[in-house]
């Protein structure tokens, strides 16, 4: 199998260390691009519009729903829609690269069921739901009401972890990194 429409999916619950794992497989593998999910959600941070995301409108992402560009998408939290766009993942292919999906979990099912014979999917999960939430305590962002979703939506997202590829526990950093490289590069020369 070749490289290309080759694509790889990194899929976990908010908090389980996908967004690091991914960083790191980018920079293992000049061949492989991320790419950039679209957002209705608003910038945080240092956040830049075509890096971390396609920042669009509700209505213009509706529309692309209507008109079918994306490959998958959802309404992750209540009134905030993520997904994939089509021509991102086309213009990542025509560079005869292979992009790079951190998505969620729905989504990630979806997009797996779509390319079945030419992507690798990833389950990042913690070593518990206990440690998820620490994690998420951890970065100071949450509500305990928004906090509280996010374990509801961990637990239920993790009955899915068996539809993926491979499973990987992320209870440290660097060893989870490692794994997930050897995987990739053996996808990636098959």
């Amino acid at each position: 199998m070749n490289n290309y429409n080759k694509l790889i999916i990194i899929t976990a619950p908010s908090g389980a260390g996908k967004t690091s794992i991914t960083k790191y497989l980018m920079k293992s593998f000049p061949q492989l691009t991320f790419s950039v999910s679209a957002a209705t959600r608003k910038l945080r941070g240092d956040e830049q519009n075509g890096v971390d995301y396609h920042f669009m409108s509700t209505d213009d992402f509706k529309y692309k729903i209507k008109h079918n560009e994306f490959i998958e998408w959802e309404m992750v939290y209540e009134g905030k829609y993520y997904g994939t766009l089509k021509s991102e993942v086309e213009k990542i292919w025509l560079e005869h690269k292979i992009p790079i999906l951190d998505i969620d979990v729905k989504g990630a099912i979806h997009v797996q069921q779509q390319y079945p014979d030419t992507s690798l999917s990833l389950f990042i999960q913690t070593p518990s739901i206990e440690e998820l939430k620490i994690r998420l305590e951890s970065r100071g962002t949450e509500t305990a009401e928004s906090l509280a979703d996010r374990v509801n939506k961990a637990t239920y997202e993790l009955s899915f972890k068996d539809q993926f590829n491979k499973i990987i526990t992320n209870d440290e950093l660097d060893r989870s990194c490692s794994e997930a490289k050897a995987i990739v590069s053996d996808f990636i020369n098959r």
